[in-house]
């Protein structure tokens, strides 16, 4: 397309396909750092060419953030901290590699903000409780936002081929966590205080080989909504979440398989997949002030 800006940045571009990182497969549930050339997920470059720049929309907010370390969570993560949040980040233990490189990251580009990783398989429910008592500790018994961020995922042709115990591990991990980590939230967050739970397009449209996963994302859109009829008038806590599209980020390419890849993005309206900061620009909307009068909604951020 002859009328698209030279600033354009070519993932930006329509028909943008990365080379298949085929050693990711081995690797679950995928190490960012292993993504690089033009497959690297954009963390703060936006559409336009132009780095993010903050301008104190979460400034002084204590955040948490699950599954921080790589893609959507590690997105958000630098733009917070461009915002002037404090983070609590949340990472899974095989993914230190990737904590090393945003630690390096978020210090070079956000050198005042204050941060820290803690590691954790959140599908049980003692890691979901240090993360908690983490958080209470470090921020003095304060959490403004909550973003309920990590997922994990594997491809099946065919429900009868998954087994059971995958069924119940994605479960756990995808909406049981949520479930645990919020409850146990909630009486540090005060009034005006946000929580965005990250579903999934799946649950609008049903992923033939993510059976599992597409039913999580279902019920955490449910969860949300609920949630936020519950809390809003209460304890004016906002709930909402993301609904990404095909975002390229370190998960989709080392559980997705092969043919799913080819063809990835491409059949979205703007021909492409998106990148992990085109999702984090929508989260710290409904994190800061600038959706004061959103609630219980679904953010469609899916190309």
């Amino acid at each position: 397309m002859s009328n698209i800006p030279s600033s354009v940045p070519k993932q930006y571009r329509p028909g943008f396909q990365p080379k298949m990182v085929e050693s990711m497969q081995d690797v679950k549930p995928g190490i960012q750092d292993d993504m690089t050339g033009d497959a690297e997920p954009v963390l703060d470059i936006l559409a336009d060419g132009r780095k993010y720049k903050g301008v104190g929309k979460l400034e002084g907010k204590n955040v948490v953030i699950t599954g921080a370390d790589s893609g959507i969570g590690a997105s958000f993560a630098v733009l917070a901290a461009y915002e002037g949040a404090n983070l609590l980040l949340h990472h899974h233990e095989k993914e230190v590699k990737d904590v090393e490189n945003l630690t390096k990251y978020i210090k070079e580009n956000s050198p005042s903000t204050k941060f820290e990783f803690i590691a954790g398989d959140l599908s049980k429910l003692s890691e979901v409780e240090k993360l908690a008592d983490k958080a209470k500790s470090y921020f003095n018994g304060e959490v403004h936002v909550l973003f309920n961020n990590h997922a994990t995922q594997q491809e099946v042709e065919s429900l009868t081929d998954l087994a059971d115990e995958q069924w119940t591990h994605v479960f756990d991990t995808n909406i049981h966590a949520f479930f645990r980590l919020t409850k146990l939230l909630i009486p540090m967050m005060p009034w005006g205080s946000s929580i965005i739970n990250n579903a999934s397009i799946n649950p609008f449209v049903g992923h033939p080989k993510l059976v599992d996963y597409t039913s999580t994302k279902g019920a955490i859109v449910g969860f949300t909504r609920a949630l936020s009829n519950q809390l809003v008038k209460e304890k004016g806590i906002r709930v909402n979440c993301v609904c990404p599209g095909p975002i390229l980020t370190p998960l989709v390419v080392a559980t997705m398989g092969e043919e799913s890849m080819k063809t990835f993005g491409v059949t979205t309206s703007i021909g492409r997949a998106g990148q992990p900061v085109e999702i984090a620009t929508c989260v710290v909307f409904l994190a800061s002030s600038d959706s004061s009068y959103v609630t219980a909604q679904m953010i469609h951020c899916n190309g």
